[in-house]
């Protein structure tokens, strides 16, 4: 699980264009280093995912979108050189429970972050991916985890 942050929290991510060129991006740049992402959450400051590879690259995948990303931002609001991302914290899922808990935790990200009531509704994530696609046990699996005592780097209110 990666969840990453605008430098000093800044929401620079702040139109529907930027929140779809960064999400974008992450899919573009997650196919590129063999990433299978199995949730996502993007938000005007930050943004968190899950996913799977067997490659040790995610440093390399994170800078690369995190440039272009920059480089996309800025040129959307007319600025130069400007720095976007300040860092990035990741966690290596070993257990299933823990995994399938934080799956649950980036799907319904959008009403933690008090955005939206039914994270469905909110393009930027993978919760109405989800429901559409998954099996519907592994869904009620998944959705049957609590994620109240999870340790999350998500102080981005």
């Amino acid at each position: 699980m990666v969840t990453a942050s605008t430098l000093n929290k800044v929401k620079l991510l702040d139109s529907a264009v930027k929140l779809d060129r960064h999400t974008d991006l992450l899919f573009e740049t997650a196919e590129e280093f063999g990433w299978d992402l199995q949730a996502w959450a993007v938000f005007p400051n930050h943004y968190h995912f899950v996913a799977v590879n067997e490659a040790d690259n995610l440093s390399e995948f994170l800078n690369k979108l995190h440039s272009c990303s920059s480089r996309a931002i800025n040129r959307l609001d007319g600025v130069r050189g400007r720095k976007v991302w300040y860092e990035f914290w990741d966690t290596h899922l070993t257990f299933e429970r823990s995994y399938l808990a934080r799956l649950n935790y980036v799907h319904t990200n959008p009403v933690k972050h008090g955005v939206v009531r039914d994270p469905r509704t909110y393009r930027w994530c993978s919760a109405e991916w989800f429901f559409l696609r998954a099996d519907r046990p592994f869904y009620e699996t998944v959705c049957s985890f609590k994620t109240d005592k999870l340790s999350v780097k998500d102080d981005f209110d």
